[in-house]
């Protein structure tokens, strides 16, 4: 069983070549919208971005004033540096910490952020438990990657580093049995940007459309075929 200090030390160098971090920023913009389509309208005045990563999704919050102050916790070094280089006006507290154990006090912010942090996660309860001791209320996304192709999943997700695969079910038991109330749960398909970045200009657009609609019309089929995402707001105890 692997512990905090080498998790830490796989996830180092994880954004030093840029190669994750230019997937991250297009996922990002989607990630951003997915929170102003569950929280409509909100602000807030202390939002954390638990596992930011090289800064994308902080960067948006920014500039579109989800919070007054953000903070940031990051378990990657070279995370750390490149949200630093970011310059984020309203960003004012930035950590390192080990996945399990955040430095701040309890409740210390109205709403913490998890997106597309869990599926990397040796221990989820555990990293959801200490989220909740420091957070009001949490939003966490994770991609639902646990499709009748599973075994695909596993080998294009592995360089990744995805350890966790969900379901909508399944993701919504873990939330439920991490001491969360699941307030409100959605499923979202891939932006055609994303797609694109993926696949391809054209393929990328018959994709899209693809999953979109499989989405609108079958729900169910179409979360047990292909891969989408989940975003789901928490109260915390």
């Amino acid at each position: 069983m692997a512990d905090a200090g080498s998790i830490m030390s796989i996830y180092d160098d994880y954004y030093a070549d840029g190669k994750v971090a230019a997937k991250r920023e297009i996922a990002s913009k989607q990630s951003v919208g997915h929170i102003e389509a569950i929280l409509p309208g909100e602000t807030f005045e202390k939002v954390l971005d638990i596992g930011a990563g090289e800064g994308a999704v902080l960067d948006k919050l920014n500039k579109r004033k989800l919070a007054k102050t953000l903070g940031a916790v990051e378990i990657s070094t070279s995370g750390i540096e490149a949200i630093k280089a970011r310059k984020i006006p309203s960003l004012k507290s930035l950590d390192v910490f080990d996945g399990y154990h955040i430095p701040h006090s309890d409740k210390s912010f109205d709403l913490g952020l998890a997106i597309h942090v869990v599926e990397h996660v040796e221990h989820e309860r555990m990293f959801l438990m200490e989220a909740a001791r420091v957070c009001k209320q949490l939003y966490i996304e994770v991609p639902l990657e646990h499709t009748r192709n599973l075994n695909r999943a596993i080998r294009m997700s592995g360089p990744y580093g995805h350890i966790n695969f969900y379901t909508p079910l399944t993701f919504e038991n873990l939330l439920n049995t991490s001491g969360l109330k699941v307030d409100r749960l959605m499923t979202f398909a891939h932006d055609l940007a994303y797609e694109q970045h993926l696949a391809g200009r054209s393929k990328g657009w018959v994709k899209y459309k693809l999953r979109t609609e499989f989405l609108k019309v079958a729900p169910k089929a179409a979360v047990r075929n292909m891969a989408y995402m989940a975003g789901a707001l928490c109260s915390t105890k």
